[in-house]
């Protein structure tokens, strides 16, 4: 039996929730200002903590900013893992993550933080590794199961999956500024579903 863990001091939980505060405020003021925009002190005026307490918790604005983005790619992973969770069959799992993946982008504050701005601010190899670390993560996953069970033909399976995330992750930056964003979406979808379907073995 797993032992609990020891309850948290008051002192930690205040701790948290500065912590936690900080994010939230940090990220409306991202969406809505942009990164560059937003000020530190606007920051913790909306969550209501001094400069000190900020400090406390980040060295600086960009290590909000790379946290904001942290704790959206996880929610972004658990939304794919749900969509996921109610299919049966492997491809199903695949199409449901790619869908939710897309929905999310689609959502104003992930596509102007995570998608527009990430990769400019963090740095091309931080970005990545968040990006591995959760979305990408999954992916894999899916792909390597695929061709544990005999359901896909591919000599790197790990690459094809960073191929077709890139895919993925290209319609969504298209997202945002398309005419009509349904028909954008839909075809998108379509050509990556037809590129793996060259990869497709039949069982």
């Amino acid at each position: 039996m797993r032992a609990k863990d020891p309850p948290r001091s008051r002192r930690e939980e205040y701790s948290e929730a500065t912590r936690q505060a900080l994010l939230d405020a940090g990220r409306e003021a991202f969406a809505a200002h942009g990164f560059q925009a937003a000020g530190m002190e606007a920051i913790s005026r909306a969550a209501r903590v001094t400069r000190g307490a900020f400090y406390h918790h980040f060295e600086d604005k960009k290590a909000l900013f790379d946290a904001v983005v942290v704790a959206m790619q996880r929610e972004a992973a658990a939304r794919i893992e749900i969509a996921a969770r109610n299919e049966r069959k492997i491809w199903d799992r695949l199409s449901a993550g790619i869908d939710a993946y897309l929905d999310a982008c689609e959502e104003p504050d992930y596509a102007r933080i995570v998608i527009q701005e990430a990769q400019a601010v963090l740095g091309e190899p931080r970005y990545r590794e968040i990006e591995e670390t959760y979305p990408t993560a999954l992916l894999i996953a899916t792909l390597r199961a695929l061709k544990r069970d005999g359901e896909l033909h591919a000599d790197d399976v790990d690459l094809l999956s960073r191929m077709i995330d890139a895919m993925i992750c290209k319609i969504g930056l298209l997202l945002p500024h398309a005419e009509d964003s349904r028909k954008l979406r839909r075809n998108g979808q379509k050509i990556v579903a037809a590129v793996l379907e060259t990869f497709r073995q039949k069982v």
